[in-house]
């Protein structure tokens, strides 16, 4: 629906309609009830997690480098490859990490507590999305329960990589639903927010400031074509990417623009149907698409729109299950609607009720035992099959160090020299130079910044040789990357290689044993260490 298709009487009525505050006080049982779920689904992450899921070493070396260089922007991040990693990330985050470590707060810790907390705050703008594309507070409770209770979105924000991956889903969230108040609404007091919140997002996470600018888009040609809304949109842009400039600036600066152009090819890059379809066939996020396909036809198929260029963009598929909650939500809600006498749509027409039209922002609701009774059912049936995911064989939050590690980490940081170079294999890699002051130098970390190839040699290199049996194996994969470290460390028992659950070789530390090039350096439960020898 385009601008000049907008009946401007109903646009009237409803900014008339607005307060002033996005949230008013009938808003509080119902967006209270997903942060509740939000903090039971920190518990139930904290109680069965004595480490971060998956790692942010990377991170928290960026953010030491910014301490080290006076609060500058540093041209490099030390320790992860022999060159180090080019420091070309937006920098927002790493800048609010170097004060936390300043004032004392340990790597691991930060990284156990703080991510699930900023993602418990991204079910504000999500609870403020549904409600006001659906027209139902209902609704917006529905999609933000769906969104904290969905592994996949769960996964890569409330892990140790939602240090900056968690932020930057909240600031997308906000500038979406700021997108939504100046194109749908006409609301121009809702530019400035959103300019902030899209200048946020660049200055923290590069993937999601491309699906917050898909999602201005897809807004301003689906509610609002006419030449106020492309000026309104072009503040927004524009204003944003001024803000930018000096860091885009100074990176340019330090490595060239090739610097951006070679890690886009890298980790899925745009067009992810392109990318699902080659990698692991037409699969992930059906039932938000089926949703999406089926709204288009509706009053909601901007919604629909925006939930089918998120998934045809977009390899990871958090942000289709992010976006396709409301969808989801919006079609049941118009299945009732419509009067279908199947038992689903009953259930749905008993549970909503006659829902207000998509430009309804604050509706009456009626608190129905069915509604009630659905949430609830919604909350614990999530909660206990999350529960059981964390605690069983967790493939959701895997944790990429354990007490044999951090012991052996605090070995290398003690008892070799500062310059010493090593090769580490299974996740714990990238925790190892935080916690050691040492460089590794097969390094999938960061390696995108180098561009593609680079990266890809890298990453296959650790991945083969962290499932390697033989003391040759890994000297192949270490030859590939041109690695000639001092030493070499490797997982035994139980570990992760990207995440997956592995049980070293029995053969492996035998074969380095015997090998006359290494001599056992260290050794416990988890890790053994063989230092080279010189021959």
């Amino acid at each position: 629906m385009s601008g000049s298709h907008v009946d401007g009487g109903v646009r009237a009525g409803v900014r008339a309609r607005l307060p002033a505050s996005p949230v008013d006080s009938d808003d509080a049982r119902w967006l209270g009830w997903p942060l509740a779920v939000g903090l039971a689904v920190v518990a139930i992450y904290l109680a069965t997690n004595d480490y971060p899921a998956y790692g942010a070493g990377l991170y928290v070396e960026t953010a030491d480098a910014v301490r080290a260089n006076g609060y500058a922007l540093a041209a490099t991040v030390p320790h992860y490859g022999p060159e180090g990693v080019p420091f070309a990330y937006p920098p927002l985050v790493f800048y609010a990490l170097a004060v936390l470590r300043d004032l004392g707060a340990g790597a691991f810790a930060t990284a156990l507590y703080l991510p699930p907390l900023v993602t418990v705050a991204a079910l504000v703008p999500t609870y403020l999305l549904g409600r006001d594309i659906v027209g139902d507070r209902r609704a917006g409770t529905a999609a933000a329960l769906l969104v904290v209770l969905n592994p996949q979105v769960l996964e890569w924000h409330i892990s140790a990589g939602g240090l900056v991956r968690a932020p930057a889903f909240v600031f997308a969230l906000w500038g979406s639903y700021a997108a939504l108040r100046i194109f749908r609404d006409g609301a121009r007091e809702w530019v400035l927010p959103g300019l902030l919140s899209v200048a946020l997002v660049a200055h923290t996470h590069p993937t999601y400031t491309i699906f917050t600018v898909a999602t201005y888009l897809v807004f301003w040609a689906g509610y609002d074509r006419s030449p106020g809304g492309l000026v309104r949109g072009a503040v927004v842009g524009l204003g944003a990417l001024a803000l930018a400039v000096p860091w885009l600036a100074t990176v340019v600066g330090h490595h060239g623009v090739s610097v951006f152009s070679g890690a886009a090819g890298t980790h899925g890059g745009l067009f992810g149907v392109v990318y699902r379809l080659r990698e692991w066939g037409p699969t992930g996020a059906v039932v938000p698409m089926a949703a999406a396909v089926g709204l288009l036809g509706t009053r909601h198929r901007v919604l629909g729109a925006w939930t089918a260029a998120v998934w045809l963009l977009f390899a990871q598929p958090r942000f289709a299950y992010a976006v396709g909650a409301i969808a989801v939500v919006a079609a049941v809600v118009e299945l009732a609607e419509r009067g279908h006498a199947d038992g689903v749509a009953a259930l749905a027409s008993r549970a909503f009720g006659d829902a207000a039209s998509a430009t309804r922002s604050r509706p009456d609701i009626a608190v129905t035992p069915v509604v009630v009774a659905a949430l609830v059912v919604l909350s614990l049936v999530g909660l206990g099959s999350l529960g059981a995911e964390f605690a069983g064989s967790d493939g959701t939050t895997p944790e990429f160090v354990d007490d044999a590690d951090v012991d052996a980490m605090a070995w290398a940081g003690e008892e070799t020299d500062p310059d010493a170079t090593f090769v580490v294999f299974g996740d714990a890699a990238e925790w190892f130079p935080v916690y050691t002051d040492r460089t590794i130098l097969l390094s999938p970390w960061g390696a995108e910044w180098r561009g593609p190839d680079t990266y890809g040699t890298h990453l296959d290199a650790f991945v083969n040789g962290s499932n390697c049996e033989t003391h040759s194996c890994v000297e192949t994969e270490m030859t590939a990357v041109d690695a000639d470290p001092d030493y070499v460390y490797l997982p035994r028992g139980e570990y992760t290689v990207r995440g997956d659950y592995e049980r070293a070789s029995d053969t492996l530390a035998a074969s380095f044993a015997e090998s006359p090039q290494y001599e056992r350096a260290f050794q416990n439960d988890g890790v053994v260490v063989f230092r080279r020898v010189e021959q």
